[in-house]
């Protein structure tokens, strides 16, 4: 994310890092040169019980560029980098969205190592994740799915971009997470240590098969309130029951959830505004970071997840959503009205222009 972010600047009481990508991260993680890499276990291929080189046949790079104009440009960055998992005929590569959304250009590696163009075909901003094909054969096989329901606190996973950058991690807990930029999942899997390059990497079960998608470096890889760095991992069940219609309509089908581009945090059993997102419905309201969201159309709210669910249950995106917010200067409370937007709008996708 670029230094605009709410989330990179750290500023502020009960502050969480949920980076998308953390250039510090070596610094978060203890320290100097190596560090990060010090606090993983490489894996050692003979000691696990599945194809390790089998798997990372089935892992390639991926490298986006993204126009400067594009909606997400300013926090995610125009030059992206992560990985991408093969999981289906023709190229049709798995990774996480934040990666590709908007992308222009979409480089990855055939089986040889050879760069090979891909086109962006779906992005889900529900559960972040995203869809490329190559338009050449990549000679990669595929990597079958397990699911989040065969794993535990305590499981032993593989998560891997492919090669050296392969590490063994423990699965801390399945619970939900919210994310501040109006992003929520009932269920997330957390592992630790922090993978070094998390976007889009591949957690792999003991059996060989893929669990999950890395998604986020994140500081509360515990339950237990204690920092712990690690990584939020979106789970493989939540691509089987919308892939079709990613593969054929670029998006899940069914109306969108309303969008208010809000930046969001959950601080001492308030909701706070971290900001607004450019260009978004919220973007001229006034909101300004520090003010409190108390009520969602007229319903009291005091956590992240209750902000989500009365904004998600009021309707379809284009519904009006009333908020009651506290000003941070004043002191008082006053209503506002926004007019909710699909999100997906906003964004510079050709397949969905057409």
């Amino acid at each position: 994310m670029s230094d605009d972010d709410p989330q990179d600047r750290g500023d502020g009481p009960g502050f969480k890092v949920n980076g998308h990508k953390l250039p510090n991260l070596t610094a978060l993680l203890g320290g100097g040169p190596g560090a990060a890499a010090a606090s993983v276990q490489q894996v050692d291929p003979e000691d696990l019980p599945f194809d390790v080189e089998a798997v990372h046949r089935a892992l390639t790079p991926l490298q986006a560029e993204v126009p400067e104009d594009a909606f997400t440009a300013p926090l995610l960055g125009t030059e992206r980098q992560g990985g991408g998992i093969v999981i289906g005929s023709g190229g049709l590569i798995l990774t996480i969205g934040y990666l590709i959304v908007e992308a222009e250009s979409v480089a990855v590696l055939d089986a040889e190592g050879r760069p090979t163009e891909a086109d962006v075909i779906a992005y889900d901003f529900e559960s972040g994740l995203g869809l490329a094909r190559a338009v050449a054969p990549l000679n990669r096989p595929v990597l079958n799915f397990g699911t989040v329901r065969d794993l535990g606190p305590g499981s032993t996973v593989v998560t891997s971009c492919g090669g050296s950058e392969t590490i063994v991690q423990t699965v801390t807990g399945k619970r939900p997470f919210q994310g501040y930029w109006e992003y929520a999942l009932d269920e997330a899997i957390y592992t630790a240590p922090a993978h070094p390059n998390w976007g889009g990497a591949a957690m792999i079960g003991m059996d060989g098969l893929l669990y999950g998608v890395g998604s986020l470096y994140i500081e509360d890889a515990d339950a237990d309130g204690k920092p712990r760095p690690g990584n939020m991992i979106v789970p493989i069940d939540l691509l089987e029951p919308i892939l079709d219609d990613l593969i054929v309509n670029g998006r899940r089908s069914g109306p969108a959830r309303p969008w208010l581009g809000l930046f969001v945090d959950e601080r001492m059993g308030h909701v706070v505004v971290l900001g607004t997102s450019p260009r978004g419905p919220a973007s001229s309201t006034g909101l300004e970071q520090g003010d409190m969201i108390l009520r969602v159309n007229g319903n009291a709210i005091g956590s992240l997840a209750d902000f989500y669910e009365q904004l998600w249950t009021a309707g379809p995106a284009g519904v009006a959503i009333g908020l009651t917010v506290m000003q941070q200067e004043a002191g008082s409370a006053y209503e506002m009205t926004i007019q909710s937007a699909d999100r997906d709008s906003y964004l510079k996708i050709d397949r969905w222009e057409r």
